[in-house]
């Protein structure tokens, strides 16, 4: 029996190596010449943006345990456990897999705290589509040790995409395959994401974003799951996000259930010992991406790897084994009797809240650019007035009014506390004065909405008490010919500190020092182009100068008439600030 087994294990690996040498020729041929030729080929384009991460194709359909988990006998020991349990063996996470779900989820949470991205779901995600990389079969760096592909997405059964990789990532020069622990399709990964720069990312930190390294195909898929603003521990933008991976019930289905089965508790395993699943959706024969499977129990993967077997324990495959199947699946009985069907679990009871009320009367104001003073915040409460907890509660913006939650979003999901209150999180104004509306809604409950009216008001104009040039260098032009470029230069202070952003008039006045008016003769601006004047007519007061974030401006280019003398430039501000500057035209040379 043994030897039958060890047989088994090098024909396998035989083939597996057979199948990376295929790939590696391929990759190979991608010298200059094969380059420039595949660069002359038309390529076709990506497919629809609502393209399923990974093309519709199959993914494994073995449901957990169906007993929670619980601190393993006979643990070896050399793993960490999450929490204080730990799990049997299909609860055993292989160590760089599990490293890289945690370090996607902190990644995540620093850059877009309010999407709420579990490691849990990463790793339903990643037993469902590769079997955690098919029992952590991955190198120190995260690198898959033989490749990992789905499918050749030609249409039978699955998405039809023609290649779009040049068979960079799959190895196929004619249609797109899943690659990969998280299965994204090549020009998903490279082209898709709502800025067509691709879903890859670089999770290690190594400079190269590689859907077969389990940090970075981590990383790109918590980037998916929380793209559009979604709030993952709301059901409905959970379901939504799971659904865009793989559009059928039958998979959202099976990956909730390894995400439940994956939150009771894990514990950490050596690399290549995790549990190979078995049976994969087989091909819906009558449609195409996203058709719903039915979760056969298929052929089993051909991929088995040494270090990895139908019940984590090498060398002892049937004991212990779970057979889903189909949805629902069986779970062997006590002494190995025949199998009881496995119970469909039961949602847990949800709050029956009835109505929102509004906490605080007055509005919330802010002024443009900086934090609302206060923040929406609603009590849950049932059909008696009792507050209800444990409520999910949604906050929401219209977009068009600038504002943002933090992680510049529109939208926010708060769970009420104890006394059923639920408090939005910090409220950012946007750059301009108006008012706009923020709703609260009971997640999946009828309970009227509330509205909070919000005012954001114009930031005061900024002070400046004094001008002063930047140089006392006497300004002097000939007549016909204009000053010297950015000859004036001013700033502008307010009790001693310079004054950013202050609105500043110039005006050539007369030399009358009770009543000065605007000259009709003399050094002159042109008019800015913004102004749709004639650019040649001479322009003698121009507003709309504004200091720099320094307090500093820069006059305009200053031109000159046939008027020979000493002229004055008179700079103003709101606030009273005047500065002159004498402006002095000698006449030409020879004249």
């Amino acid at each position: 029996m043994a030897a039958t087994f060890r047989r088994r294990l090098q024909r396998g690996a035989a083939s597996t190596a057979v199948a990376a040498l295929v790939l590696a020729a391929l990759t190979a041929s991608q010298a200059p010449g094969a380059t420039e030729a595949a660069a002359a080929r038309k390529q076709p384009p990506p497919p629809p943006a609502d393209t399923p991460i990974d093309g519709g194709t199959t993914y494994y359909t073995d449901l957990p345990p169906l007993n929670s988990p619980v601190p393993p006998r006979g643990s070896h020991g050399t793993g960490h456990h999450s929490g204080s349990a730990a799990g049997p063996t299909e609860a055993g996470l292989p160590a760089t897999v599990l490293a890289a779900y945690k370090k996607a989820e902190s990644a995540i949470d620093a850059s877009d705290p309010g999407c709420r991205l579990p490691w849990q779901l990463l790793a339903g995600i990643g037993k469902v589509e590769s079997g955690q990389a098919r029992g952590g079969a991955v190198d120190a760096e995260g690198t898959t040790l033989q490749p990992i592909l789905g499918p050749q997405l030609d249409g039978h059964g699955f998405a039809r995409i023609d290649d779009t990789d040049g068979g960079r990532y799959d190895g196929d020069l004619t249609h797109d395959r899943a690659v990969g622990p998280m299965q994204f399709i090549p020009s998903t990964w490279s082209q898709g994401g709502p800025d067509h720069t691709g879903w890859g990312a670089d999770g290690n930190g190594d400079g190269k974003k590689d859907p077969n390294n389990v940090f970075d195909a981590a990383l790109a898929a918590g980037h998916y799951l929380c793209a559009g603003g979604r709030d993952l521990s709301d059901q409905n933008d959970l379901d939504h996000a799971i659904l865009g991976y793989n559009n059928s019930e039958d998979y959202l289905r099976t990956v909730l259930s390894w995400y439940a089965f994956y939150r009771h508790g894990t514990h950490e395993i050596p690399d290549g010992r995790g549990v190979l699943p078995e049976h994969r959706r087989e091909a819906h024969k009558a449609g195409g991406a996203g058709s719903e499977g039915r979760g056969s129990g298929g052929a089993p993967d051909q991929h088995r790897r040494p270090g990895g077997s139908d019940t984590g324990k090498p060398g002892e495959p049937g004991k212990g084994q779970h057979h889903p199947g189909t949805p629902g699946g069986t779970a062997p009985a006590p002494g190995g009797g025949t199998p009881t069907p496995k119970p469909t679990p039961k949602p847990p009871a949800e709050p029956r809240l009835t109505t929102l009320t509004r906490v605080g009367d007055e509005d919330l104001t802010a002024t443009a650019g900086s934090e609302f003073t206060a923040s929406p915040k609603v009590r849950a409460e049932d059909a008696a007035g009792k507050p209800v907890a444990g409520a999910p509660v949604r906050f929401t913006l219209p977009a068009s009014a600038g504002a943002r939650f933090p992680g510049n979003r529109t939208a926010v999901t708060v769970t009420t506390d104890k006394a059923g209150l639920a408090t939005a999180p910090a409220l950012r104004a946007g750059d301009r004065p108006g008012a706009f509306t923020v709703r609260a809604t009971a997640v999946g409950r009828s309970a009227p909405a509330v509205a909070f009216g919000a005012t954001v008001k114009a930031r005061p104009a900024p002070k400046a008490d004094k001008l002063a040039r930047t140089s006392d260098k006497e300004l002097t032009a000939t007549a016909g010919q204009p000053f010297a470029e950015d000859a004036v230069e001013i700033k502008a202070t307010y009790r001693g500190k310079l004054a950013a952003g202050v609105p500043v008039t110039a005006t050539m006045v007369t030399d009358d020092p009770d009543h000065p008016v605007e000259n009709d003769k003399g050094p002159y601006f042109k008019a800015p182009e913004a102004t749709g004047e004639a650019q040649d007519d001479p322009v003698r007061t121009l507003t709309g100068l504004t200091t720099d974030a320094r307090g500093l401006l820069k006059l305009p280019k200053i031109y000159t008439d046939t008027h020979v003398g000493t002229f004055l430039l008179r700079l103003t501000t709101a606030d009273g600030a005047v500065l002159t500057v004498k402006l002095k035209v000698a006449a030409p040379a020879g004249s």
